[in-house]
Formats: C-alpha cells, sequence, structure tokens
C-alpha cells in the first residue's frame, strides 16, 4: 500500500515550521510475534491521530520475522486505514527495523513508540513540536523526570537508573532515559546516523543518542506518563548484558575518532534584526570568571587529594596523582561550563588537555623540587602552597590554551 500522498500537507492548515508548509510525522511501530497487541495498538493510535494530531501523520507498521500472524494482521490494517503502511522484513531487531523505515520515509520527522502503547499518546505532540520548530534535532520521552509518572515493577526500575546512572557518569550522557520507547528524530539529521549505528536490537537507542551528543546534536526530554505492559518481549538480563557490551564498543569507537559524521546543526543566531550583541571582550570575561570558579575548586580538590597521598608518596609522584584527578574533573568542568563545548570530539579535546597537563605537572614539579632545595624541612602544607602559587601564575597561559585550542569549536 503507498501511504506517501497521506504525507502531503493540507492547504488549509496553519504550518507549525516556515510560511511553507507543515513538518510531516512518520510513525513507525516495530512488531515482533504482536498478533494479539497489534489490532488495539494501530486502530487506537490511527484515531488519536486523527482526532488530537495537528500536523500531516502516517503510520508504518515494520514487522520483523514474525512467525505468527502478525504480518497478515498488519497488511489487513493498511488495507483497511488510509494512513497505515505495513513492510516486512526477514530479520529480527528493533533497531533493525527502525533502520529500515527511517531511511526510507518520505516525512520529515520519523518517531517510534511501542506496540503496547504504554507511553500516554498526549505526549506525542510535545514530542514532535521540539522538532518541527527547530528547537532540536532528537526528542525522547523520559520516564526519569520528576514531573513523569509511571507505574512499573521494581526490577525494571531498578535496572533502569542503574543503566541510566551509568550512562550519565560513565559517558556525560545529557538525557536521562535511554530505552524508553518513544522517541522522534529529524529525518535529515538521523540518516547519518543510522550508517554509523552498529547494533540492530534494543541498544539502537542508547548508540543512536550517544553519538548525537558526540555530534553537537540537541537531545530535547519529554516527560511521559508511563505504564508498563508485563505481556513485554523483552528479556531484562540478556538486554542489559548486550547493553554494558556495547557500551564498551561505542565508548572505542568514540576513543579512536570514528564516531563523527557530518550533520546539519541549526545555527544560534539573533531573532531580532537590530540585536546588540554581547561585545567578545564581555563573553572572554564571562568564561575568565567560571574558569576563575572552577579553577579555586581544583585548587582545594587538589590540597585534599595532595595532602594524604603526600604521606606515603614522594612529591614528584604525589603531584603528578594530584594533578591527574583533579585536571580531569577540571577539563570536564571547563568543558561543559567555561566553553560550552557538549558536542565534538571529547577524547579529542581531553588529549589536548593533557598537553596543557604535562606542562603545568613539569612547573609545578620543579617548583616543588626547587622548594625542597632551598628550603630542606619545608612541610607538606607548604609544598601545596608552592604548587597552588606556581598555578595560579600557569592560569592565564592556561586560560588561553583552552579558549584558543583545547575547545575552540573550529579544531573539533
Amino acid at each position: 500500500m503507498d501511504t506517501r500522498a497521506a504525507m502531503d500537507p493540507s492547504p488549509d492548515t496553519h504550518p507549525l515550521v516556515g510560511a511553507a508548509r507543515l513538518a510531516t510525522v512518520d510513525i513507525v511501530i516495530p512488531v515482533l510475534n504482536e498478533e494479539r497487541a497489534l489490532p488495539g495498538c494501530v486502530r487506537t493510535l490511527a484515531a488519536f491521530l486523527d482526532d488530537s494530531f495537528p500536523l500531516p501523520w502516517r503510520i508504518t507498521i515494520v514487522d520483523n520475522g514474525s512467525t505468527d500472524g502478525t504480518w497478515p494482521i498488519a497488511t489487513a490494517l493498511a488495507g483497511e486505514l488510509e494512513r497505515v503502511h505495513a513492510r516486512r522484513l526477514d530479520i529480527r531487531g528493533r533497531g533493525a527495523a527502525l533502520k529500515a523505515a527511517w531511511r526510507e520515509s518520505p516525512a520529515d520527522i520519523v518517531a517510534y513508540m511501542d506496540v503496547d502503547l504504554s507511553t500516554d499518546l498526549g505526549a506525542l505532540f510535545p514530542l514532535v513540536a521540539s522538532i518541527a520548530s527547530g528547537h532540536s534535532e532528537i526528542a525522547i520521552g523520559t520516564r526519569l523526570s520528576r514531573s513523569a509518572r509511571t507505574l512499573r515493577s521494581v526490577k525494571r526500575e531498578v535496572v533502569s537508573r542503574t543503566y541510566n546512572a551509568l550512562l550519565r557518569y560513565g559517558f556525560g550522557a545529557g538525557f536521562s532515559d535511554a530505552q524508553c520507547g518513544f522517541k522522534a528524530v529529524r529525518s535529515d539529521v538521523v540518516r547519518p546516523l543510522l550508517d554509523l549505528i552498529e547494533d540492530d536490537a534494543w541498544f539502537f537507542d542508547t548508540e543512536l543518542l550517544l553519538l548525537a551528543e558526540h555530534n553537537g546534536l540537541r537531545v530535547h526530554e519529554v516527560p511521559v506518563d508511563w505504564i508498563e505492559d508485563t505481556d513485554s518481549r523483552v528479556r531484562v538480563a540478556k538486554t542489559a548484558c548486550d547493553d554494558l557490551k556495547g557500551l564498551v564498543r561505542v565508548a572505542w569507537t568514540m576513543s579512536t575518532r570514528g564516531a563523527a559524521v557530518d550533520v546539519r546543526r541549526a545555527e544560534l543566531t539573533p531573532t531580532h534584526p537590530d540585536a546588540v550583541l554581547a561585545r567578545p571582550r564581555a563573553v572572554t570575561l564571562a568564561k575568565f570568571a567560571s574558569f576563575a570558579l572552577i579553577g579555586v575548586f581544583s585548587a582545594l580538590l587538589y590540597a585534599a587529594i595532595y595532602l594524604p597521598l603526600r604521606e606515603v608518596w614522594s612529591p614528584a609522584l604525589t603531584n603528578l596523582g594530584a594533578l591527574v584527578l583533579t585536571g580531569l574533573v577540571n577539563t570536564e568542568a571547563n568543558r561543559r561550563w567555561t566553553f560550552n563545548r557538549l558536542g565534538g570530539r571529547r577524547t579529542t579535546m581531553h588529549f589536548r588537555a593533557m598537553v596543557t597537563f604535562l606542562a603545568n605537572y613539569a612547573l609545578t614539579t620543579l617548583a616543588v623540587l626547587g622548594l625542597h632545595a632551598t628550603v630542606p624541612s619545608t612541610g607538606h602544607v607548604l609544598e601545596v602552597a608552592a604548587v597552588v602559587a606556581t598555578y595560579c601564575l600557569l592560569t592565564l597561559i592556561r586560560f588561553t590554551a583552552l579558549d584558543r585550542w583545547v575547545f575552540s569549536p573550529t579544531r573539533n
């Protein structure tokens, strides 16, 4: 069944995006042996879209390897409902289904939701509106927001929160819920990313989001109401193990510069034609103020690490250990808050930061050794004071290096 005509916007509708036309939306439903749930899902979703969804839409059912009556039901629904399309794949996996459907979709925005309709449909328009308005490139539902309401088992809750905490603290992810089956993406942006995504199963969602943030795309989150369907095909333990393997693979890909892709991002420009922008000097002073505050915290952290380590290590080794730990925190904090470099190649940035770190280490170690040569009975507190004083003298040089080289947008 050809449903491309259903994607053309009605000429008398009020445009949400631009003056030319409305953004079109293709909602994909991946299914595997879902003969029980599929009819109710598609009819409920189609009725909701007809009544409450203001953008041109279609529904695409993707049957990827069902052995029950799912495919005959899907084709029957496509024949019954005008804006429902069905296709079949011989391979299994939610990721494989979404790759195939999203690559070939004629819509401006591609989305997907689970066949069990666990997520309340009232969140669908807020999900796609953030993309249609140009505010974001990707939008996801989150069950972990304070304003979200969920009803699920303790086991699923613990696994979900643990996994997403690992993403936040291990990868610096800005999103809170990677695996919620409720996402939308701008079509022209997602297609280059699909070529990089290796997983064809449940890890697809996480890999998509990590690669998107790695390449500087904006991910918008919508709190959702979510009710767990106990008739689920998800095997939690196996999926968790596969996800951990996937995280190791993605980390390696990012570290070897294999995760970068050329995607079109919206530039940050003023809306008012006569807007008076902040002067470069004011922007630099704001950056330096943030850099200085982070530097003060780093100095206190350095002292807190140095003093206990100095009881067992030599001055040079203690200085190295304290600077390494402090340097990692300092670099990541400056990346996020001072220079606002949330995208780009993080490994490259940390490598360049390491070069500046080695210069700091050499000079601060010379300061400590020089202090011991001059005053042999130097105490540990005086050692810390000498290192911090030297570090402060290098602050301006370090700030310039971070601004012009480490976190420079033109070099990442």
